[in-house]
């Protein structure tokens, strides 16, 4: 049964991988971006299932216009993925407050804002089904990605907790963690250098920036694969609360799991032994 597609982040990378194994599906799609000619052109032009309209997902106002042309378009919308995404890597202090702030305000206050937006519909529907692209960088922090794994650890307690508000609704919820990876990265979302320079950390941030900028970074798969294996967890009806893609994410998440238990059982010792 064909379903209404709401993509944030259209325009390039997986969102327009999504975008596009949606409509090869045979579903409808609301594809958005902050320049929607660029999602149009990612997306092979004009389809008559195909609603290519503006949003920044920052402003809240511009994700209640989308979510009203989307229901006057389609008459529904059956999934939102929230997609888009900016990247603010570097070191924790020379990533300056302000850069901080726009990082959490774009990947998680971002898709915050669009998807209260389109929780009303779904609601009204009493169905629907909420995606929203994590990281493995949301489950395990890394060198070198502190404001952008504060911002995805957020995306994965705010989505956690969600789905319990939402599932009485007939509404479900699931997170996708695809593999960490500097081309990934730079491929899906804006990314922005650190403002700051700090000595002490001038030579770490110099070799970390050649790093980055390499192009040696296989990235974390095709994004089309990625792209149609959500498409046919959507389809299920009976979709996981997490999916983990790839196997660098599969194997970050089993260690973070060893990892948590560890620490936990070794909490379990210490307050038995009274030094908690």
């Amino acid at each position: 049964m064909s379903k209404v597609f709401f993509v944030t982040g259209a325009g390039r990378g997986l969102g327009a991988a999504i975008a596009t194994a949606a409509l090869s599906a045979g579903h409808r799609v609301m594809a958005t971006g902050r320049r929607p000619g660029d999602v149009e052109r990612a997306l092979d032009g004009p389809d008559e299932r195909l609603l290519a309209v503006r949003l920044d997902i920052t402003c809240p106002d511009e994700a209640q216009a989308a979510t009203a042309m989307a229901v006057e378009r389609f008459g529904r919308i059956d999934v939102l993925v929230n997609n888009a995404a900016t990247c603010y890597p570097g070191f924790f202090e020379e990533v300056s407050p302000a850069q901080t702030r726009a990082q959490i305000e774009t990947n998680l206050f971002g898709p915050m804002n669009v998807t209260r937006a389109v929780l009303p519909v779904m609601r009204a529907q009493r169905s629907g089904h909420i995606v929203t692209i994590s990281s493995t960088a949301g489950l395990a922090g890394r060198e070198f990605c502190a404001a952008y794994a504060a911002s995805k650890f957020g995306v994965e307690g705010w989505m956690e907790s969600l789905r319990f508000d939402v599932e009485p609704f007939g509404i479900r919820t699931t997170i996708v963690e695809p593999g960490f990876s500097r081309a990934g990265i730079q491929a899906d979302a804006s990314v922005y250098w650190p403002e700051l320079s700090i000595g002490d950390y001038a030579e770490r941030t110099a070799a970390k920036l050649a790093d980055w900028r390499a192009d040696n970074d296989p990235g974390p798969g095709d994004p089309a694969r990625t792209a149609a294996g959500l498409v046919k967890i959507v389809e299920t009806g009976r979709p996981p609360l997490r999916w983990i893609t790839g196997d660098d994410a599969v194997a970050a998440a089993v260690g973070k799991a060893g990892e948590l238990t560890g620490q936990a059982e070794a909490s379990r010792e210490l307050a038995h032994s009274g030094a908690a």
